[in-house]
């Protein structure tokens, strides 16, 4: 666990650098295009610079998430436009990119911003955090379930599944609602989306700990939290990080519910339908795990003789206390 949680930590968060970023320069004409070629020059593989001919188009853009910074020719003093509710540390990536350009023409850089967080979420990060505690909330109950359950007919496992990312959900959602006003709207929707995501990895692991016992630990915290964490875009979108965990994001559960909460929240529900769909196809992977899962018991059940039972058993539950104990969250 040190060395992988070293390894996606470090990797992921260690150097953040721009790779490809959506920015925009608004104006018409040659001297727009000559400014925005300027600046990809400079750049370099850092940016990906297009021009818009109004502003209006560059706040389109931001607001459906195609942009991440635009700047705006001809004002006094020169305006960037960004969307900080998508990611704060992409628009301070954003602004030192521009300020120096600003400066370069005598001028101090005003920052308009078009979907800022709530105000008791000032940076935007607490949806991150929400994803650690129903993650932490979601992986730790899999030792109970999949260990205490086990002498439980999987279809009771499954309900109890069902119930206990339920109330997983309720807690998040109580944590991001009145407790700490993360969000002021939605919470319904919000709630829908942890349950899948808790379902989701409550499955797997319940799924997995047929097969694996005392190491479903490990490998609940390599999925769901060096892989998962280091890829949701919480901290770091993905085009600030490198290839891998910008990869990851593309498909991983914690990207989904990290960006659809955004999109619920703030973006007017654009790109919702992506995120949503991503978390279902994670549900639909641990029914499948767990399906995996009840055939292999039923199959292992009738070469049990009546002698064997008791030692097995012992041995079970001496397994299932040891990975309680070893259930740690990060």
């Amino acid at each position: 666990m040190c060395v992988g949680m070293g390894l996606a930590y470090l990797g992921a968060f260690a150097a953040p650098e721009p790779h490809q970023l959506p920015v925009a320069v608004v104006g018409s004409g040659p001297e727009a295009k000559v400014f925005a070629q300027t600046v990809k020059d400079n750049a370099g593989d850092a940016l990906d610079v297009r021009t818009l001919a109004t502003r209006t188009d560059a706040v389109d853009q931001l607001r459906t998430r195609h942009l991440d910074g635009a700047y705006v020719l001809g004002d006094k003093p020169p305006e960037l436009i960004v969307a900080s509710a998508g990611s704060d540390t992409t628009v301070s990536a954003v602004e030192k990119i521009f300020t120096p350009v600003a400066a370069q023409q005598g001028e101090p850089l005003k920052v308009t911003d078009v979907a800022p967080p709530v105000g008791d979420d000032p940076t935007g990060q607490g949806l991150f955090f929400l994803l650690v505690a129903l993650s932490i909330g979601s992986y730790a109950s899999v030792a109970v379930l999949g260990g205490v359950g086990g002498a439980l007919r999987m279809r009771t496992r499954a309900l109890l599944v069902a119930a206990v990312s339920g109330v997983v959900a309720l807690v998040g959602t109580a944590f991001a609602g009145p407790v700490f006003h993360l969000a002021h709207t939605n919470l319904w929707g919000l709630w829908g989306m942890a349950w899948v995501y808790s379902a989701g990895i409550l499955l797997i692991g319940v799924g997995l700990h047929t097969f694996l016992k005392r190491w479903t630990t490990l490998a609940m915290m390599v999925l769901f939290v060096m892989l998962n964490f280091t890829s949701s875009g919480g901290i770091f979108r993905p085009e600030l990080q490198n290839g891998f965990f910008g990869g990851l994001h593309t498909f991983w559960n914690g990207a989904g519910f990290v960006e659809g909460a955004r999109s619920l929240l703030y973006f007017d529900h654009y790109g919702l339908g992506r995120y949503v769909w991503t978390l279902v196809a994670w549900l639909a992977v641990g029914a499948v795990v767990l399906a995996v899962a009840a055939l292999a018991e039923r199959r292992k059940r009738p070469s049990l003789t009546a002698a064997a039972a008791p030692p097995v058993e012992e041995e079970e539950a001496a397994e299932e206390e040891e990975e309680e104990e070893e259930t740690v969250g990060v």
